[in-house]
């Protein structure tokens, strides 16, 4: 019995090790852009076309390849505990302008439906948070896409 339950375990770790393993730019940016999008409970056709506009427009794929990474990254999203393991690619390979353009998207996604919930804006400041920006980058990216967005309606 004990032997199945550590077998079980060492699986679980083998499995979280390959995923971080194969863990892309394109799908740590995805995940977080799909951690919004789910924020509030309400997966609305506004925003899951802002989120297919915005992962073909920044990495330059196909409708296949859009449609693939955001498959497997609802499945991150369903299995992640935390952010870090997304955010830390991120560090790793943006500067701060391409954080900060990360946090804009971000709220792009968060106001794609026209409003924003409270539980969105929780999620982007702990985001934001982990890619090391400051609380007036957090602020300054909010109030951009904010006018953005009424100017738009």
């Amino acid at each position: 019995m004990l032997s199945k339950i550590s077998a079980f375990f060492q699986s679980l770790g083998e499995t979280g090790q390959q995923q971080t393993n194969e863990l892309s730019l394109e799908i740590a940016c995805s995940v977080l852009l799909c951690e919004v999008m789910l924020a509030d409970g309400q997966l609305d056709k506004a925003e899951q076309q802002k989120l297919n506009d915005i992962i073909s427009g920044q990495f330059r794929l196909s409708n296949d390849e859009v449609t693939e990474i955001i498959k497997h990254s609802l499945e991150l999203c369903e299995n992640a505990t935390d952010f870090y393991q997304f955010t830390s690619k991120i560090n790793e390979s943006y500067s701060l302008e391409q954080r900060i353009k990360m946090l804009e998207l971000l709220w792009q996604v968060a106001y794609a439906d026209g409003e924003l919930a409270s539980i969105e804006e929780h999620i982007i400041r702990k985001i934001a948070d982990l890619l090391n920006l400051r609380h007036s980058e957090y602020i300054q990216t909010k109030l951009n896409i904010q006018s953005k967005a009424s100017a738009t309606k």
